[in-house]
């Protein structure tokens, strides 16, 4: 079964810009709403400082959970990037998936001039792919 999740363009337009900016780190955030569609992208800093692993700032998933309990919202989904590979989980990544209600967003930079984004569901180590639907 095939689950498509929609999501505007501008938001996969901001995903690709912060990992731009971030680069050559891996850079991260949340995507938060209600009722399955995404309502505000949140800029997080990693805490890592890593090209390789990734881990959301505690301040700001402090400051980012208490505004969407404020606002009723969800954490729809958890983006991060790959500056060099592909935008697909990591063993390190699907052991830290901390969120199984989340979707978990790639963006990987591996070639700068086409960005690739696409999201996953990580539940009990198991990955599966959710088709992403992209709406202007």
């Amino acid at each position: 079964m095939v689950v498509v999740f929609s999501i505007e363009k501008h938001y996969l337009e901001e995903m690709i810009a912060h990992a731009r900016q971030e680069t050559p780190n891996e850079c991260c955030g949340v995507l938060a709403g209600r009722d399955g569609r995404v309502l505000k992208l949140y800029r997080a800093t990693n805490a890592e400082q890593s090209p390789y692993r990734y881990e959301v700032d505690s301040r700001d998933l402090f400051r980012i959970h208490r505004e969407c309990e404020d606002s009723d919202w969800q954490f729809l989904g958890i983006y991060h990037s790959h500056t060099a590979s592909e935008a697909y989980p990591s063993p390190t990544d699907v052991r830290l998936a901390l969120w199984p209600e989340s979707l978990y967003f790639l963006v990987s930079l591996r070639d700068p001039q086409n960005p690739v984004v696409r999201a996953f569901r990580i539940l009990d180590g198991r990955v599966s792919e959710e088709e992403l639907q992209v709406v202007e």
